[in-house]
């Protein structure tokens, strides 16, 4: 029996745990396009309006930055985290927005959601620490972190020109971790691979 392939677009949602207007976080994200099937899109949500969270304002009526950041999630079929690592850890406005995106608990639009976290910072370590973190936070809010490949970039500054990762080796690995999230959401029933 044949069946008609997909017309459905996987939908990913890029996500920078850093707001700064160069910032080598964001850069990685505006590569991922040409690493991907044409069969998926990735979309980048910004983090600079979302405001630090307040239980009081966490309702039927969130803040406007908020609730479009729960419905970029909910649209996507998986999330890609590239975040640098400052003093150990993830950055505030990174950790503030997976707050925001958790509530209500045990029911938020991170429930189930595959997600792949990267990291990369001007060190030689690449932000491993950050990217333990970020992965404790997905998991504590039931969200589906990529186990297969950790991508931790090192030296990222050099890797960047235009704007753009061009560093070959880097780009390779980290199409194989793209290949591993869209394998996670095939498995979950999303469109994926």
């Amino acid at each position: 029996m044949h069946q008609q392939a997909s017309t459905t677009r996987t939908r990913l949602l890029g996500i920078s745990g850093s707001i700064r207007s160069q910032s080598n976080c964001t850069a990685v994200l505006r590569s991922l396009q040409a690493l991907l099937p044409d069969s998926t899109s990735i979309e980048l949500f910004p983090l600079n309006e979302i405001p630090l969270y307040n239980a009081d304002l966490d309702g039927a009526a969130p803040p406007a930055a908020v609730a479009e950041l729960k419905q970029a999630i909910s649209q996507a079929h998986g999330l890609v985290v590239c975040s640098p690592e400052y003093n150990y850890g993830m950055p505030g406005v990174l950790k503030n927005a997976i707050d925001w995106a958790s509530r209500p608990a045990f029911a938020s639009p991170l429930k189930g959601k595959p997600a792949l976290v990267m990291t990369a910072s001007p060190g030689s370590a690449g932000g491993v620490r950050a990217q333990a973190q970020i992965r404790d936070a997905f998991a504590a809010t039931l969200a589906r972190p990529v186990v297969r490949q950790h991508v931790a970039i090192a030296n990222v500054a050099a890797q960047i020109s235009d704007g753009r990762l061009v560093h070959q080796p880097t780009l390779d690995f980290v199409k194989l971790a793209l290949d591993d999230l869209l394998a996670e959401i095939a498995l979950l029933g999303g469109t994926g691979s």
